[in-house]
């Protein structure tokens, strides 16, 4: 029986919402060359595989945060997979923008963040789509925090697995927990014959240094 994360690589994978080019690679908006693109918001236009990871992402919670009071998307790509787990686990949800609202009420967390009960912070779980570095889920944290939340923790459907994000998000005191990872997705490309044995080196090489790869 297939495991969570290999569910959901193979889903990635099979929607394309995964391309893999370790011959012909992509070039991030950071300016790094990468073999791999993820984009799951892609995910959403296919009703088996968008409740398959809203259930999961819902137990993923449940199992990590039990004590969540809130779910908070991230904007953009995080919007649509908060207000789906929200719903399914009955809790009251708002999304996170990286920056204020240049005009109107000038917001960056739309919707509301009330007190629990005695007055106590809320107790947020944060939802992303992809942890590359982590430094724009990471900000969102903060605004969060600024506005009075408790960030118990973050969830995500998909993670490169970087050292530098493991380290930021350590830093920030941000317990992360990912439905499937570079590793698996890579596995099961294997099993579906998605890429071939000798891009296996390249595409190891990327994920110990983005940075310099392909330079």
């Amino acid at each position: 029986m297939s495991t969570v994360a290999q569910t959901i690589a193979r889903h990635l994978l099979t929607v394309q919402a995964v391309r893999l080019r370790p011959n012909d690679p992509f070039t991030w908006s950071s300016g790094w060359k990468s073999p791999i693109y993820c984009d799951n918001r892609v995910t959403l236009a296919y009703p088996d595989v968008r409740t398959y990871i809203k259930d999961a992402l819902s137990e993923l919670v449940r199992d990590q945060f039990p004590d969540v009071q809130v779910i908070a998307g991230v904007a953009t790509a995080g919007i649509p997979q908060g207000a789906l787990m929200a719903d399914k686990l009955g809790l009251p949800y708002c999304y996170v923008r990286p920056e204020p609202k240049k005009h109107g009420m000038g917001n960056q967390i739309e919707g509301r963040l009330e007190a629990g009960e005695a007055g106590s912070l809320p107790k947020v779980v944060v939802v992303e789509d992809l942890i590359s570095t982590g430094g724009s889920s990471l900000k969102v944290v903060e605004a969060l925090r600024q506005a009075g939340a408790e960030v118990v923790g973050m969830v995500a459907i998909f993670t490169y697995g970087f050292a530098l994000a493991d380290d930021n998000f350590a830093q920030a005191g941000v317990k992360l927990a990912c439905l499937s990872d570079y590793n698996t997705l890579i596995q099961e490309a294997q099993t579906l014959n998605y890429i071939p044995t000798e891009a296996l080196d390249s595409l190891a090489a990327w994920r110990q240094n983005p940075g310099e790869w392909g330079k």
